[in-house]
């Protein structure tokens, strides 16, 4: 049995996130359709995380596995000829047998844009916001990020995740242009909806409603309803999925 890793981006607009949902359709099952229909089979395919709602990927990682070995450029073209319009694929690329799209990658990282004006080409991909946000203040708040490992304040209740605990490496506001800000964040794994709890934690910073250290308070306790709303999810993108580079067969 040969493993394939597959690299693929898509905007999430249309979508009820990466996972297949009994009551929407998913990414997921848009690439596992389009793999049975092109290998003439059922296939399974895991992917390196699970977005939410909306959510975009301009780089996102699945593996699946297939008995024979393929010609990974035949299946990166039928792939792309049999996905919908808003979902591509890069490469498809072979890997160890035991190489693992979700438990060996070693980091992630998201981007969250916000903008200061109404524009219409950036509705889908932007969250504007409204009034002065101060950015210096905001990342001085991000950069306690690094001093903990327990994210409980920023995750989704009740999920099936044994440990809340991350390694935040990369956590910063920096200006795209006049009008324009992106938070981007990377570590080695992310919970449930934790990006987007952050930012809308972090913007309470922004606008002056927390304190630096009582955004350190939120982390500290632990409590999922002491931090803020989370961000809309239509401004967010996984850009980067990082692996060993031993996973993979030349």
């Amino acid at each position: 049995m040969q493993r394939y890793f597959i690299y693929l981006a898509y905007d999430g607009t249309n979508y009820h996130g990466w996972q297949i949902q009994p009551n929407g359709s998913s990414v997921q099952e848009c690439l596992m359709k389009a793999l049975s229909t092109f290998l003439r089979r059922e296939v399974e395919v895991i992917g390196a995380g699970r977005t939410d709602a909306g959510v975009h990927a301009s780089l996102m990682v699945a593996h699946f596995d297939n008995e024979e070995e393929l010609d990974t450029l035949i299946v990166t073209d039928k792939l792309n000829r049999l996905l919908p319009p808003d979902i591509s694929v890069f490469k498809v690329c072979r890997v160890k047998k035991d190489a693992h799209a979700r438990f060996d990658a070693t980091a992630r990282t998201y981007k969250y844009y916000v903008t200061t004006t109404k524009y219409p080409f950036n509705r889908q991909y932007r969250c504007r916001v409204y009034g002065t946000l101060d950015f210096e203040l905001m990342n001085r708040a991000a950069a306690t990020l690094f001093d903990y490992s327990d994210f409980t304040s920023f995750s989704k209740l009740h999920t099936d995740v044994k440990t809340n605990l991350c390694r935040i490496m990369h956590a910063e506001w920096t200006q795209v242009d006049d009008t324009t800000w992106v938070f981007t964040i990377q570590a080695d794994r992310f919970l449930r909806n934790m990006v987007r709890a952050i930012v809308g934690t972090l913007l309470e910073v922004g606008r002056g409603k927390l304190t630096v250290e009582g955004f350190r308070q939120i982390i500290e306790q632990q409590d999922r309803c002491k931090a803020g709303t989370s961000a809309p999810g239509n401004a967010l993108f996984l850009v980067s999925v990082e692996y060993p580079r031993h996973l993979f067969l030349i």
